[in-house]
């Protein structure tokens, strides 16, 4: 028994058995074979977009530390001279962060994530304890800052890497640098107070070298 189709020259309508084989399997592997690739692919999809919003939502974190941080030592500065100074300096650090806490939250939420939100107040008694800041002048306030920024920088540096998505690896490479730029703009300020130090004292932001951009108290 045949198969009909449409002759073009005859108009008469003649199948093979084998052309209809051949379309049935074809058909056969679509599902036997794509169906599964396009789930494997959606899996990977889910799973690179669960690893965005983790890393992502790390760096939100941080920010809103930042920003808290900058917040709460802006109260405790004093009207001097050097107190101006350092509170210029931690307003223009502050509003970073908080562009910073911006472009994180709306990257997180393009992926489907909830962005991780700001707590009410954040522990930094591990930079007091070790001697890289403390709130009981001006001049500690701004190494406080200085070792938080470092950190900052430091943590983008080695997260950006984990980033699955382009886009936001350099949205990330972007912060990190700021935040250098920001632990540098500390150390300016230090100079102009008559502290003899290097401004960028090192080649750069990393683990390794940390210490020479710390100022103990």
């Amino acid at each position: 028994m045949n198969f009909e189709f449409t002759n073009e020259k005859t108009g008469s309508k003649k199948a093979s058995r084998r052309q209809v084989i051949v379309t049935g399997a074809i058909a056969g592997l679509t599902t036997a074979f794509g169906l599964p690739i396009l789930g494997e692919k959606a899996q990977a999809q889910s799973s690179w977009k669960a690893n965005d919003i983790k890393v992502l939502n790390n760096a939100l974190y941080y920010e809103h530390q930042a920003i808290w941080a900058y917040g709460f030592a802006a109260g405790k500065l004093t009207n001097t001279d050097v107190g101006k100074a350092v509170l210029a300096l931690a307003l223009r650090n502050q509003d970073d962060h908080k562009k910073h806490r911006d472009v994180l939250t709306a990257a997180v939420s393009s992926l489907g994530g909830k962005p991780v939100k700001a707590e009410s107040e954040y522990d930094v008694s591990s930079y007091i304890k070790q001697g890289e800041g403390n709130v009981d002048s001006d001049v500690n306030i701004a190494k406080l800052a200085l070792a938080l920024e470092i950190d900052a920088a430091i943590a983008y540096t080695l997260e950006v890497a984990k980033l699955k998505t382009p886009k936001f690896m350099t949205v990330g490479a972007s912060i990190g640098t700021t935040e250098s730029a920001h632990a540098a703009a500390i150390r300016a300020t230090f100079r102009t107070l008559g502290v003899n130090i290097e401004i960028v004292p090192a080649a750069f932001v990393s683990p390794e070298n940390r210490s020479a951009w710390i100022l103990k108290v």
